[in-house]
């Protein structure tokens, strides 16, 4: 069925797999089943909006398809990318009242969305969902603790290195990588200039580490050669 939501970012219309007999039917579930249900799917258009800077943090969601960005923009009018989220990735589910970020639809992209409050009284009853939901966390406070030596100890060359050795794991790729992310995104994410990421990856191609097909697409010719770069 289909539930009606209103406020900025969340558009008109979520739609809520399996029952909606909720939280008090699901404790014979498995508890990653009962999280499911007390969620809600929608889709989401290119660059379109899924959360504002400042709105309450009542949700948090999950990426089924496609990929996201968490940003800011500074006072300065400069744009920073914190992370991306593809899929299987959560965000958004912190102590926090109002978001710190925005979040952004890199590509198309299916994003579940689920209640904070809701996710807590789960939490209260299932030690397996306790412990998904703390590895999900420590996962991201690793992520962040790389990039932070990324942004204040690396050249451009290894954090444009870092960066494709990242999404080759992260994305599950061995030899060709596809990226839903433009060139700006992935300057803003490595504070670095367009003009950097586009030289750098240029540099990487008359090497012989990389190929680049297309304006979205990576194939790794030197496995070996991104790791050296990115250790510096």
């Amino acid at each position: 069925m289909y539930l009606q939501f209103t406020g900025a970012g969340y558009g008109e219309a979520f739609e809520r797999p399996g029952s909606s007999g909720g939280i008090a039917q699901s404790g014979a579930l498995d508890p990653l089943v009962a999280l499911e249900q007390i969620g809600t799917r929608r889709r989401y258009a290119r660059n379109e909006e899924v959360f504002a800077e400042g709105d309450p943090a009542n949700w948090w969601f999950k990426v089924v398809s496609g990929a996201v960005r968490l940003c800011k923009l500074m006072a300065d009018g400069r744009r920073h990318i914190a992370e991306f989220h593809f899929a299987g990735d959560c965000f958004g589910f912190d102590s926090l009242t109002e978001r710190l970020f925005s979040a952004e639809a890199v590509s198309d992209a299916v994003i579940m969305r689920f209640p904070r409050r809701a996710t807590e009284r789960l939490i209260d009853e299932s030690p397996k969902l306790a412990r998904y939901l703390r590895e999900m966390t420590l996962r991201d406070l690793a992520n962040a603790q790389i990039r932070m030596l990324m942004l204040g100890r690396m050249s451009a060359p290894e954090r444009v290195a870092t960066f494709l050795r990242d999404m080759f794991d992260r994305r599950d790729a061995s030899r060709v990588l596809d990226l839903p992310m433009a060139r700006a995104d992935i300057a803003d994410y490595l504070g670095l200039t367009i003009e950097t990421v586009c030289r750098v990856l240029s540099s990487f191609k008359r090497d012989g580490v990389i190929d680049i097909p297309n304006a979205h697409r990576i194939e790794l010719r030197n496995r070996a050669a991104l790791p050296e770069i990115g250790a510096g």
